[in-house]
């Protein structure tokens, strides 16, 4: 969990932040012990930016692993980080159980996807054996 977290906080370095000034980096294990980074990256439009959650999901499913465990969030913010409601939704899709909310203060707090997103969808509710080529 300790290398996660710091993978985050150098992932949050790598911020595209030029109207908000707020960098959140964040860190997903795979079931293969890879981890997968990502940085938020925003623009003009903010509905099209991207947040670090999203963006090591992403990053992870687009080299094949889609079994992910466990990611870590980190913020410059008073108490742990709170992912926005999108990003919650992926977290739930890929079937992500730990979630580590974090500060730059070192302030963590972990969490279960049910805390974070109580009745959220998942791929094993629209498949059977959480096989999505049904």
């Amino acid at each position: 969990m300790e290398e996660l977290g710091k993978a985050a906080v150098k992932a949050r370095e790598q911020a595209y932040v030029p109207y908000s000034k707020f960098k959140v980096g964040a860190a997903v294990l795979g079931k293969s012990g890879q981890i997968f980074t990502g940085c938020n990256i925003e623009n003009a439009s903010y509905g099209l930016s991207n947040c670090a959650e999203r963006t090591a999901i992403f990053k992870a499913v687009s080299a094949g692993e889609t079994e992910l465990t466990t990611i870590a969030v980190v913020a410059d913010t008073p108490g742990p980080v709170s992912p926005c409601g999108a990003c919650r939704q992926v977290m739930a899709e890929f079937g992500i159980s730990q979630i580590i909310l974090m500060n730059l203060k070192g302030d963590r707090r972990l969490v279960t996807m049910d805390e974070l997103l109580p009745f959220s969808f998942a791929k094993v509710d629209f498949y059977k054996d959480g096989d999505n080529n049904e």
